[in-house]
């Protein structure tokens, strides 16, 4: 990236890692462990708050919002502890495919419409306007599913990999858009209002082992990606092959609905 587009999330970055010198930290024998405060000690000099706010600089949700000095590096940033973070050589995204199939018209399981579904334009308000219609319980074949999990919970101590190298997270804040709980499965959704390309594993995976670790073996735990997009409403569902690989994630289904009364 040319120094002339770089964005204020380059420069910060850039600032951090020069003056932890992090790039002659071997990434290949572990991951390079970073503090908030140590985050905000680097960029204290910057006036603009995007370039400073350690929530915001370690947002990076997708590969496009990713500080340029990681995209050169192949790196990607894990929270790992309240404050404490990990910057972690790999692949720290998965791909959000479109649906190319038939968009599959769905009928309301309701014998009125709701008013208040149509103000609006969050990504909640849709999701909770597919439950609400039973489009999340049809996509997921169980009538018994209801809503349980809701917002943000401190997740237990868990440890995965990610290629060769070793994590361990323990109390770091997650948010669920929605869970649902049914008779023999838990299903947790993060829901999009935006054609996303792509998003950040954590975003499925520290939930889904965050409820597996709570449930142990007694109900089976489904990751749902939710997209609302003009018309459609669209439901991509993910498992991880391996619990305790962060790389392990697969595509197992996804599908395209239009809600017509």
């Amino acid at each position: 990236m040319k120094a002339n587009n770089l964005r204020p999330v380059d420069i910060a970055w850039q600032a951090i890692f020069d003056k932890y010198d992090i790039l002659s930290h071997d990434f290949d024998h572990a991951p390079f462990s970073i503090s908030a405060e140590q985050i905000k000690n680097a960029t204290s000099h910057f006036k603009n708050t995007s370039q400073r706010e350690v929530r915001i600089l370690c947002k990076l949700d997708t590969r496009e919002s990713t500080p340029a000095i990681f995209q050169q590096n192949r790196l990607f940033i894990l929270p790992t502890q309240n404050g404490k973070y990990s910057m972690v050589k790999g692949e720290g995204y998965v791909d959000i495919p479109r649906i190319e199939k038939n968009t599959q018209i769905y009928k309301p399981k309701l014998d009125f419409q709701p008013i208040t579904a149509t103000i609006g334009n969050s990504e909640m308000q849709f999701l909770d306007y597919a439950y609400a219609v039973s489009l999340v319980r049809s996509f997921m074949n169980d009538d018994s599913l209801v809503l349980t999990i809701r917002g943000r919970k401190y997740t237990p101590r868990f440890d995965f990999r990610v290629g060769k190298q070793s994590i361990t997270v323990e109390s770091v804040q997650t948010e669920v858009d929605a869970g649902y709980e049914g008779k023999t499965q838990v299903v947790l959704v993060e829901a999009k209002n935006s054609l996303a390309k792509n998003t950040i594993i954590r975003q499925l995976y520290y939930p889904f082992r965050q409820w597996s670790e709570h449930l142990k073996t007694s109900k089976q735990v489904y990751t749902l990606f939710f997209e609302k997009s003009g018309n459609d409403f669209s439901f991509w569902q993910f498992t991880f092959k391996e619990v305790a690989d962060y790389n392990s994630i697969e595509l197992v289904r996804s599908e395209k609905f239009q809600i017509v009364d």
